[in-house]
C-alpha cells in the first residue's frame, strides 16, 4: 500500500541544494593559483599579521592598507578588531540559535514519529481488524479525529467510503482497457481530421478525450512533479480519471477530478483507489457538484449561510457588504475536497474527517477555514478575499484549522447540518435567491 506522510513527500520530489562556503576551499584556490602563476600573490605573506584566520571576506577590514595608502592608526586597527569579533560572536550566536531551533524541530520530528508508530498499532490491532464493531465508539471517532496514521489511512478511507457500487478490480480493467481503446481512436480520427472529430464525438467522449485529461493531470500538484508527464504517478492518475470517465459517461471529466483521485493514488493501490474514487464521487454532495446540479448547489450554499451567519455574524455581514458568495470560494473547495487549497498534509487530515462526518465535515472545514482568518479577511475587499480563500497560506497547521473547527458550531436552533439541510430542501422558494443575485436564500 502506498502512503506518504508530509515529510517522507518532501524527501521523495523535493531537493534543496545547499552552497557552504568552506574556509579550505580557498586555501586550496590559493595554492592551485601560486603552482600555476608566478604573479600570484602568497596568502601566507599578506595574512602572516593576523592573531587569527579571518572566516569570511568580513574580515577583509583586519587586512592592512596597501603600501600606496597610509597606514591605519592604533585606534582603528583596534575599533576593526573589535568590530570583527563583534561579526564573528554574531554568527556563532545566529548558528546557535539555528542548531537549537533544527534540535527541536528533530525532537518533535522523534515524537511525532513516536506517536504515528503508536497510533499504527493501535489502528492495525485493535481498529481495523474489528471495524465493524469498532468504528462508531467514542475512543475510534476521537483518535480519528487527531488523525489517521499514514500507515492506514488508506484503508481507512476505503472503509469508510464504502463500495456500495460494488465495483471489482476487474471491472476497473475492463473499464481502463476501453478508455485506452478510445483514446487510440480519438488520436487516430483527430489526426486525420480535428475539426470532424469534434463534431462528431458526444460530450463524454470529448470530455474523456486524452488531451484534456492530460491537460488537467499536468496541472495537479504541479509542486510535487510526480504527477506530471515523466513523473511516477503520471500514467497511473491518466489511467484512473480515464477509467473513470468510460465507467460515468453521463458525467464524464471534471475539472477537480484528478486531484481527489491525486491523493487517493497517494494512499491506495491502483485498482483501489479507483474503487474508492468512484463511490466518493457517488456521494449526494459530491454529484451534485460534479453534475453541475444549480438548484442542488444553491440549497447547500443555502445550508452553509445559515451556519456562517451563526457562527461568524461579523465576517457573515462583510461577505454581504463585499458581495462575496459562497460559490466564489465553496466550489473549488468542495469539487477538490480542499486539496487544492491547503497544503497537502493538512489536506488529509480534512479528508480524515470527512470519512468520518460525511459531507456536513466539509462546510465545517470552510467555516473553521473563515473562522481562522476571520480578522485577515475582515481587513480585505471583494478581489482581495477572493483570491486570498482560493490559494491559502503555505504554512497553515493542520492542530491550528482542527482547533478553529472545533470552535465552530454546527448547530443552528437546535438543529444539526442534516436536519437543517433537509429542511432546506423542502423549501422550494429558489427563485428568490436567484433573482437577489446571491446563490444562498436568506433564512
Amino acid at each position: 500500500m502506498l502512503s506518504f506522510s508530509r515529510i517522507q513527500l518532501r524527501e521523495a520530489v523535493g531537493f534543496q541544494l545547499l552552497f557552504v562556503y568552506r574556509p579550505q576551499q580557498e586555501e586550496e584556490a590559493k595554492d592551485l593559483c601560486a603552482s600555476s602563476s608566478p604573479q600570484c600573490p602568497q596568502a601566507a605573506g599578506r595574512r602572516k599579521n593576523l592573531e587569527f584566520e579571518p572566516l569570511s571576506t568580513t574580515a577583509l577590514i583586519l587586512e592592512d592598507r596597501p603600501s600606496n595608502l597610509p597606514a591605519k592608526s592604533m585606534e582603528e586597527t583596534q575599533r576593526h578588531k573589535l568590530e570583527y569579533e563583534e561579526m564573528v560572536a554574531g554568527a556563532k550566536r545566529r548558528e546557535m540559535k539555528e542548531a537549537q531551533k533544527k534540535k527541536r524541530q528533530m525532537k518533535e520530528r522523534h515524537r511525532q514519529e513516536d506517536s504515528i508508530s503508536n497510533a499504527m498499532v493501535i489502528w492495525n490491532n485493535e481498529i481495523l481488524s474489528h471495524w465493524d464493531t469498532m468504528k462508531g465508539t467514542r475512543r475510534v471517532r476521537e483518535l480519528w479525529w487527531q488523525g489517521l496514521p499514514p500507515g492506514v489511512r488508506g484503508r481507512v478511507w476505503s472503509l469508510a467510503i464504502g463500495n456500495e457500487l460494488n465495483i471489482t478490480p476487474e471491472l476497473y480493467e475492463i473499464f481502463l482497457s476501453r478508455a485506452k481503446e478510445k483514446w487510440r481512436s480519438y488520436s487516430e480520427t483527430s489526426s486525420v481530421n480535428d475539426n470532424e472529430s469534434d463534431g462528431g464525438a458526444s460530450l463524454a467522449d470529448r470530455e474523456s478525450s486524452l488531451d484534456l485529461i492530460k491537460l488537467d493531470i499536468s496541472r495537479t500538484f504541479p509542486s510535487l512533479f510526480i504527477f506530471q508527464k515523466g513523473g511516477p504517478y503520471h500514467d497511473l492518475l491518466h489511467s484512473v480519471l480515464g477509467a473513470y470517465t468510460c465507467y460515468r459517461p453521463d458525467i464524464g471529466y471534471v475539472q477537480g477530478m484528478s486531484f481527489i483521485a491525486a491523493v487517493l493514488i497517494l494512499n491506495l493501490e491502483e485498482a483501489e483507489a479507483f474503487i474508492t474514487f468512484a463511490n466518493l464521487l457517488n456521494k449526494p454532495c459530491q454529484m451534485a457538484f460534479f453534475r453541475v446540479d444549480h438548484e442542488l448547489m444553491l440549497k447547500y450554499f443555502t445550508s452553509f449561510e445559515i451556519f456562517f451567519e451563526e457562527n461568524l455574524p461579523r465576517l457573515f455581514g462583510h461577505f454581504q457588504t463585499n458581495s462575496l458568495t459562497p460559490d466564489l470560494y465553496l466550489i473549488d473547495w468542495i469539487f477538490t475536497l480542499y486539496s487544492k487549497s491547503l497544503p497537502l498534509d493538512v489536506a488529509c487530515r480534512v479528508w480524515d474527517v470527512f470519512c468520518r462526518d460525511g459531507e456536513e465535515s466539509l462546510f465545517r472545514t470552510g467555516l473553521g477555514i473563515l473562522r481562522l482568518y476571520e480578522d485577515v479577511l475582515m481587513q480585505m475587499d471583494f478581489i482581495h478575499i477572493a483570491q486570498f480563500l482560493t490559494r491559502l497560506p503555505d504554512d497553515l497547521q493542520p492542530q491550528t484549522l482542527f482547533t478553529a473547527m472545533a470552535n465552530t458550531h454546527m448547530i443552528s436552533r437546535n438543529r444539526r447540518w442534516a436536519q437543517v439541510f433537509s429542511a432546506v430542501m423542502k423549501d422550494g422558494n429558489i427563485k428568490e435567491a436567484e433573482k437577489s443575485g446571491s446563490p444562498a436564500l436568506r433564512s
